[in-house]
């Protein structure tokens, strides 16, 4: 595929969207926070952010889709996937594999982003089940999205150029990789240390 990827306008407008979101995202979940460890700030910033781009972007992605496509909409959110769709050309028309993944992405993911801000907020017994249950979502939304096109030699994806590969391709899906696999470690983490609290106060009536 052609080179290109030139920071412009649409980049330019694009990367400033998400960049508002993740500002907003972060507002809330700081303020959601208060009085609460950095870990759990931090997280709620995340969340928050996510249920926003599960939301407000893709959601709208999801609908487009469905009533036509991203390349013959006028929408003003259209504008941001035909930029995307420079380094994925799956996102401009109907794909089954990707529409089917984003529907699955908005409503399970977006919801469970919502879920699991309410069970950090409110110290809910379920908070590292929906955790869990949340970054298997996301890492398996992920998978589907890319590994149907590798298997394929990956004809849609333009890795000829530093913004869409390292920017688009590489950097905002890496992101939904990386922060989940932590997620997953914490909660790990924290239910073994349950367990051994469990384990050790059953052992001091015995």
């Amino acid at each position: 595929m052609h080179a290109g990827g030139e920071l412009g306008a649409a980049a330019g407008g694009s990367l400033l969207l998400c960049a508002a979101l993740l500002a907003v995202g972060c507002a809330l979940g700081l303020r959601l926070g208060r009085g609460r460890g950095a870990a759990d700030r931090a997280l709620l910033a995340w969340l928050c952010f996510n249920a926003l781009v599960h939301f407000a972007l893709e959601g709208p992605f999801v609908y487009l889709s469905m009533v036509g496509s991203i390349t013959d909409s006028d929408a003003l959110i259209a504008s941001l996937w035909k930029e995307y769709g420079k380094a994925d050309a799956r996102w401009l028309y109907f794909d089954p594999t990707i529409v089917s993944v984003e529907i699955l992405t908005v409503v399970l993911g977006g919801s469970l982003a919502l879920v699991l801000v309410y069970a950090i907020v409110k110290e809910k017994h379920y908070r590292h089940f929906v955790q869990i249950t949340l970054c298997v979502c996301e890492l398996y939304g992920g998978w589907m999205t890319f590994c149907p096109d590798w298997l394929m030699g990956s004809p849609n994806l333009n890795t000829n150029s530093w913004l869409y590969f390292w920017v688009y391709l590489v950097f905002f899906n890496g992101v939904w990789v990386l922060i989940p696999g932590l997620l997953l470690w914490q909660s790990w983490v924290e239910l073994k240390k349950m367990h051994h609290r469990g384990s050790n106060s059953r052992k001091k009536f015995q």
